[in-house]
């Protein structure tokens, strides 16, 4: 068990972040998404919304840990199209309230060179769902979730290692996760000028997770494929404490602390020969039929 993150950054509400808390989490039917619903209901979450492309499956989950006392609701929903968030988002109003806790999970990868990327299949719906789907959702919700200062709010927005440090085969997932960190960290930025302490934004980036997601990828040197569990652990801890940025391994940090100070081309030397990074995606196959 890992023990719980230091915060860093403005002072949050010390009272219980998930027990009696509505909590969202979308890409929730199976991987990271599924454990992060299994651990709300754990800590006695009030009620969670499952969002999922895959409608059934979310079902299935929600109909297992409804078992555990929680109100748990399934939403099929194309996480791509912004008018299908509109509906969930007022869908889940409707059966759990709004939510005290979002977490910006789902993602969607394909590992090739740019110049093979469908422009439409692979480029615009890698972002949409990556980035431009977190922020959609998080704009449903934010009023709300700046308003209630009753119970601490976190906002838990997955992005990736992939977005500090460029690396071949990953470049529109890469760019995705860019965006990801950047609007999070801008977002965190404006809720502490206006005051929102209740409200704490923790961006979680990991490296590879043995979810089925990145199959075939090799870890870089020093740098560990994680388990989904070990994953979630880190995140969850981060995001209960409200800290602003949480890394794993701690290679992650290493690399973003050198990648900073040396030059560009000594760190291409250093990236693609020793630490093996830019190698890391060149057996990658990622879920059967993906």
């Amino acid at each position: 068990m890992v023990g719980a993150a230091r915060a860093v950054g403005p002072v949050v509400d010390t009272a219980p972040v998930v027990a009696g808390a509505r909590v969202l989490v979308t890409g929730a039917a199976q991987g990271m998404g599924a454990l992060f619903a299994r651990r709300a209901a754990q800590e006695g979450a009030r009620a969670i919304a499952l969002w999922d492309v895959d409608d059934e499956a979310a079902m299935r989950l929600a109909a297992e840990l409804s078992r555990s006392g929680t109100a748990v609701h399934a939403v099929g929903v194309d996480l791509s199209r912004y008018e299908e968030i509109g509906v969930a988002a007022a869908r889940s109003r409707e059966q759990i309230g709004d939510p005290d806790i979002v977490i910006n999970n789902a993602g969607i990868v394909r590992g090739i060179p740019f110049w093979e990327h469908d422009p439409v299949q692979d480029i615009e719906r890698t972002m949409r769902i990556n980035a431009l789907a977190p922020m959609w959702l998080t704009r449903e919700v934010l009023p709300a979730m700046r308003q209630d200062r009753s119970r601490p709010k976190r906002l838990l927005n997955i992005a990736s290692a992939a977005g500090t440090l460029a690396n071949p085969g990953m470049s529109v997932y890469a760019a995705s996760k860019w965006a990801m960190i950047g609007w999070s960290d801008s977002l965190r930025l404006e809720l502490e000028r206006s005051d929102h302490g209740h409200l704490a934004v923790t961006t979680f980036c990991p490296s590879f997770v043995s979810t089925g997601m990145f199959e075939g990828a090799r870890g870089p040197r020093l740098t560990p494929i994680m388990s989904p569990e070990e994953a979630v652990e880190k995140a969850w801890a981060g995001m209960l404490a409200g800290r602003l940025l949480v890394t794993a391994p701690w290679s992650v940090k290493a690399a973003m602390a050198a990648r900073g100070v040396l030059p560009t081309r000594a760190w291409d030397l250093l990236a693609g020969g020793f630490l093996r990074i830019h190698s890391s995606m060149d057996r990658f196959s990622g879920h059967p039929g993906a």
